[in-house]
């Protein structure tokens, strides 16, 4: 007879609120083995007594087909003394002293769930918040660790019998779900109209619906927040929400029920498929489709529609089962919140917040416990590129190439994320947003508190950037009490992200592009056209786009006429009215840049990327006012992919003969100029700029080619899909290992991850 064997497993990852415990319940059961699993703040520790080979079988299973949500970081395993016993149970949860366990994102509706929501036959038919262990909400409901529904806004819904057999059935799909619930006891929803009047159920629902269907905007409660919602093919809706919203021309997105949907309007490939159907479920940007049946208003004059499925269970019914009066085949679903404000996710919140924007409120009484917004990604040559990451992805951890004490990097102050960091993980937060009014530093707080509850992180030093002004930046010296602040340069901060996204551990430097709109430089002045030999430890300027000046700030931010007027100064060609830029910018104001130009008043040097995009955008006529941040370049892009650059080639100066080497861009704005005379249509001058600017950055990599044979590529301009598209395969095409950014954004959401790294490399 063998002798039995008992094993203690520590698990360790995402193993928390997937269906892990039951899992690890059922595979014991059916292999029959003995002994317990219980959570932890370390993770899963299992305990299991049997026969050895069975054991052996039931670790194959642990790390060969754990649970679909499940992410196993590490197994370790320990012998102990045989205890004897039958029986296999969940333990109560326990706190270790040690180690950390990690939380789990929120997932979109499952298959299962979803059809258990169509059939009339099923309890849970028409349920608004159908889950299992599979699906539903973590993050946002997660108070602290352990995962247990005690810690969770579902703490106050007393199980009824029916879902308490189910909780405590091994062989259920529910088993230690700690979200479940049925239309008996869990949360309820309900509609309230702009007169403060409640319409509960179904009945609200009918309500919301019919509000929709009328032109009417709908504040809705989602997963992380709330959001606007209104009929994507009323272009009198969309157009009463975008007044309502002060948005300007920034697209909205999109949600629609299913894949063959979003294929009606939008040019859907496979790997974008996979993306808008995954457990995730973010916007993906996609091409338009040509007549698609929505407002032209949704996305002025933009190549791409932001579209996500519908993801809860509540937006399955509010698109409408079978048998229900439908509401609209596409809806536009916006954050709820004035631009610039976070993201409104408590009730009453909503309800003064939104009460200019809504006309009625579907809302339900399950709590959110930290606002969260929708991520947004693009696929790029078949690869994902973040935009910003925030549900479905946070907090999952980005693992590090080294190990770091704890730490939190505070980000920028743009598309605020933050981060915490202890061992060889970092926690990025959700996104928060700009960091320009008190509401979104009250939720950056809230944010970090949150973050540091869930992974145990207490930071013994802070990382935030070198900007002397940036809110976040003030934020860690006022909280500091008495850790070390260090400062990051910004556009280093944004090549050691990439770099540690790759795993790279900094022992060999990159040759990095760090292309963007602004950051502050170590000169003082404005980067963001910077080429950088980095490591973790240091950086050396290799080039920069030659410095012209910026003329009031954020003014010419807004009017890409003012840096086409200021290249065109700097390249020594008069402001001719027959220029399209020129012709822009009222006489006045001419006047007035002028002199700030000749006289240096008000003005900063730049070196930004970012900036020469807006300038050519407005040389060619195509946008001189932007309503939104990159809408000049992102309108050059949409008109020039797919345009055959022809035989003329724009093509950089670049002055070697000191450090850093300086890049001209006279010649391409001289021949910007040559050809918007002679008629050349702008998505060919579009076209031709983006092939100029790749062939600089293969140029110059070539010329260091003994410096490093890795080329990373960061910062907000590389999120132009043409432009990654272009630089990437020239760079591949010779010889050069190409790193660019899959799991964090190449915009300033993902800085924060860089300065975890450089700021531990002292």
């Amino acid at each position: 007879m063998t002798a039995r064997r008992r094993l203690r497993v520590c698990v360790h990852g995402v193993v928390q609120g997937v269906g892990f415990r039951p899992f690890v319940y059922t595979t014991a059961a059916a292999l029959g083995l003995s002994g317990s699993v219980r959570n932890d703040t370390s993770g899963a520790i299992v305990e299991v007594e049997g026969d050895p080979a069975e054991i052996e079988h039931f670790l194959a299973r642990l790390r060969e087909q754990p649970p679909p949500l499940a992410v196993i970081e590490s197994i370790e395993t320990q012998d102990i003394p045989p205890v004897g016993g039958t029986g296999f149970i969940i333990a109560d949860t326990s706190r270790s002293d040690g180690g950390r366990t990690l939380a789990s994102p929120d997932v979109a509706m499952c298959a299962d769930c979803a059809a258990e929501q169509r059939d009339p036959s099923n309890r849970r038919y028409r349920h608004a918040f159908v889950n299992c262990t599979n699906c539903g909400p973590r993050f946002t409901i997660i108070a602290s660790l352990p995962y247990d529904r005690a810690s969770t806004t579902m703490a106050s819904f007393a199980m009824c019998a029916e879902c308490a057999r189910e909780y405590t059935d091994p062989t259920d799909r529910r088993f230690h779900a700690q979200p479940v619930c049925c239309p008996n006891c869990g949360p309820a929803l309900r509609y309230c109209d702009g007169d403060r009047g409640m319409t509960d159920g179904d009945a609200a629902l009918l309500r919301a619906r019919r509000l929709l269907r009328s032109g009417g905007i709908l504040a809705i409660k989602g997963i992380g927040g709330y959001h606007l919602a209104c009929d994507a093919n009323d272009e009198q809706a969309v157009a009463e929400l975008r007044g309502r919203k002060r948005r300007g021309d920034k697209p909205f997105a999109v949600m629609v029920p299913d894949l063959p949907t979003a294929c009606t309007i939008a040019d859907v490939d496979a790997p974008s498929a996979r993306l808008l159907s995954g457990p995730q479920r973010p916007i993906v940007l996609v091409p338009r489709r040509r007549g698609a049946p929505i407002a032209d208003a949704v996305a002025p004059r933009n190549p791409d529609f932001g579209v996500m499925l519908a993801y809860a269970p509540l937006h399955a019914l509010l698109f409408g089962l079978p048998g229900d009066d439908a509401g609209p085949a596409v809806l536009v679903m916006t954050s709820g919140n004035l631009g610039g404000e976070p993201i409104c996710f408590t009730d009453d919140d909503a309800l003064e917040r939104l009460s200019h924007l809504a006309d009625g409120w579907l809302m339900h009484d399950r709590a959110i416990l930290v606002p969260c917004d929708d991520s947004v990604v693009r696929v790029v040559d078949g690869l994902e590129l973040p935009i910003r990451r925030s549900r479905g992805y946070a907090p999952l951890p980005i693992a590090l190439p080294v190990s770091v004490p704890p730490t939190m990097a505070v980000g920028a102050d743009l598309k605020n994320t933050m981060a915490v960091a202890d061992g060889r993980y970092a926690w990025l937060s959700q996104h928060i947003g700009d960091m320009d009014d008190l509401a979104t530093l009250s939720a950056f707080d809230a944010a970090q508190r949150h973050l540091r509850e869930l992974t145990a992180v207490e930071p013994e030093l802070l990382v935030a950037d070198a900007h002397p002004l940036y809110r976040s930046t003030a934020w860690a010296h006022r909280n500091a009490a008495g850790r070390p602040v260090r400062t990051v340069q910004h556009h280093h901060a944004h090549i050691a992200a990439v770099m540690a996204e790759h795993g790279l551990d900094g022992s060999q430097p990159v040759l990095g592009f760090a292309f963007d709109g602004t950051g502050y430089g170590s000169d003082a002045a404005v980067w963001g056209g910077e080429v950088l030999l980095a490591s973790y430890k240091g950086y050396q300027r290799l080039a920069q786009l030659k410095y012209v000046p910026l003329a009031g700030g954020d003014i010419s931010v807004l009017r890409p006429y003012r840096m086409a007027l200021a290249h065109l100064w700097a390249a020594g060609i008069p402001w001719e009215p027959d220029l399209p830029a020129v012709a822009a910018c009222p006489a006045d104001e001419q006047r007035v840049l002028r002199h700030q130009l000749e006289t240096g008043l008000g003005c900063a040097p730049t070196s930004s990327m970012g900036r020469l995009f807006d300038a050519v955008s407005s040389l060619a006529g195509v946008r001189h006012i932007a309503d939104y941040e990159a809408q000049a370049a992102i309108e050059l892009e949409g008109q020039s992919r797919g345009v055959d650059c022809g035989a003329s080639v724009y093509v950089f100066d670049v002055d070697r003969s000191g450090q850093p080497a300086l890049i001209d861009a006279t010649p391409v704005v001289r021949a910007v100029v040559h050809d918007q005379r002679e008629g050349v249509p702008a998505a060919m001058i579009g076209a031709r700029f983006h092939c100029a600017v790749a062939d600089l950055i293969v140029d110059l990599a070539r010329e260091e080619r003994d410096a490093s044979q890795t080329i990373a590529l960061s910062g907000g301009v590389f999120q132009n899909a043409l432009l990654l598209q272009l630089a990437s395969k020239r760079l591949q095409a010779n010889g050069f290992d190409v790193i660019t950014h899959r799991f964090v954004p190449p915009n300033d959401g993902g800085i924060a991850l860089g300065q975890l790294l450089v700021g531990n490399s002292g």
